[in-house]
């Protein structure tokens, strides 16, 4: 598939459903009411998501490497705040398995498009 948009990016589609899952979580009743922890996961979810967009509309594939790099630390921090939220017992262990694992599964994507972007010239951009 040829990328022409951000929208095209797996990556970006992955960090999609991530942020609607994590929006999902978030209204839970305690976890809403835990003003900090929400805001902080939720904003390094749109972050990986708002990253791969911003480093699309870049004029080099270092520079948008650099921006998935960015959506790479996100995502890790998404995963550290699931930690918090799993202890304070505003999810189960089963919510937290399954963020988790979803949240590799976009690091994943993310390092395999690194890795293209290191080897090729990325379409538009040349």
């Amino acid at each position: 598939m040829k990328i022409e948009r951000f929208e095209d990016i797996e990556a970006w589609q992955a960090a999609r459903k991530l942020v609607q899952e994590v929006y999902r979580i978030t209204k839970g009743i305690d976890f809403s009411k835990d003003y900090g922890l929400k805001d902080q996961i939720q904003r390094a979810a749109v972050s990986a998501m708002a990253n791969i967009a911003e480093g699309f509309d870049d004029r080099s594939n270092q520079a948008f490497i650099q921006f998935l790099n960015y959506a790479l630390r996100s995502v890790t921090e998404v995963q550290s705040h699931l930690y918090v939220a799993l202890d304070q017992e505003y999810i189960t262990q089963s919510n937290f398995d399954e963020l988790y694992q979803q949240a590799n599964r976009i690091k994943s994507i993310i390092n395999g498009f690194i890795r293209y972007l290191k080897t090729s010239k990325f379409g538009y951009k040349t």
